[in-house]
């Protein structure tokens, strides 16, 4: 079976061999001609045609080709969806759609940029799909670092989202979350939207827009330093640490910038307010 599409191959018309040659037909010959040609040669060499305008094989909507050879195919395979949800986004510039779309686009812009052959293109591609259809199907779920940091935070994160939200219809990303957090919690608090956005596979802007929507109409960056200094309270009145060392437990990269956000957190520098709980517990056992 012949293929034809548009020549100067990117994304879609990569990936879409790839899909050909895995899944449909091994033996399957892609063809790469100037724009202007595609549908004449596909007449004259019995090709079929795709990732053009007009065709059958090609866009729909928001999805893009490699969607529709997925629907036309009847091909069910949860690996393949997740990898799709990617090559839609970088294909589209819709890299809300999964995280790795813009990752896919960039190594496929610089390939496309380093070789005028459309052939060995393909070729790089074949091996760059096959590698991603590999972690869609294994190694979806782990992350690069398996420290926990970023897990163990967030389990703490989404356990106040639960206490702070109940009754109400949690998101897909919370759910995510919940199924991916251990029950465990770290004690160095540093936590940046990005770490979040990679543990959680959602677009930073996009969690970054509609995260106060479910955490006390608060920021990230506002709603996890809340986090921090209720933690700093709490070691405050509870352990014998210094405020040094709090400060490090908690997240701060400094002492000054602990001082600055405990102050204007609860008008008290933390010095002040560990004299004052001290002297309340004194005149208490008094």
């Amino acid at each position: 079976m012949k293929w034809i599409t548009r020549e100067h191959p990117k994304i879609d018309r990569i990936a879409c061999p790839w899909l050909i040659k895995r899944f449909i037909d091994a033996d399957a010959e892609i063809i790469y001609v100037p724009f202007a040609q595609v549908l004449d040669k596909a007449k004259e060499l019995d090709a079929i045609p795709f990732d053009l305008p007009g065709v059958e094989y090609t866009h729909y909507n928001d999805q893009c080709t490699f969607d529709y050879f997925i629907k036309k195919h009847e091909i069910k395979d949860p690996a393949l969806d997740r990898l799709a949800a990617i090559v839609r986004g970088a294909d589209t510039d819709r890299h809300d759609f999964a995280p790795q779309s813009a990752g896919l686009e960039a190594v496929f812009s610089g390939l496309a940029y380093n070789s005028k052959n459309d052939q060995d293109l393909l070729a790089f591609g074949m091996c760059i799909y096959d590698g991603l259809y590999s972690w869609a199907q294994h190694l979806y779920h782990k992350k690069h670092s398996q420290t926990g940091t970023a897990e163990q935070m967030l389990l703490e994160v989404f356990t106040r989202y639960l206490q702070d939200s109940k009754g109400k219809k949690a998101p897909a990303w919370a759910k995510e979350l919940k199924e991916m957090i251990q029950d465990q919690m770290d004690t160095n608090m540093s936590l940046s939207l990005q770490q979040v956005s990679d543990v959680l596979e959602i677009n930073p802007a996009y969690l970054s827009r509609e995260f106060s929507k479910y955490f006390e109409n608060l920021s990230f960056g506002d709603y996890i330093r809340k986090l921090r200094i209720e933690k700093a309270i709490n070691l405050i009145e509870n352990t014998a640490y210094s405020l040094t060392e709090i400060a490090y437990l908690t997240g701060f990269s400094d002492q000054s910038h602990f001082n600055r956000i405990f102050k204007k957190q609860t008008g008290q520098n933390p010095s002040l307010y560990r004299k004052n709980i001290l002297k309340s517990k004194k005149d208490t056992n008094s």
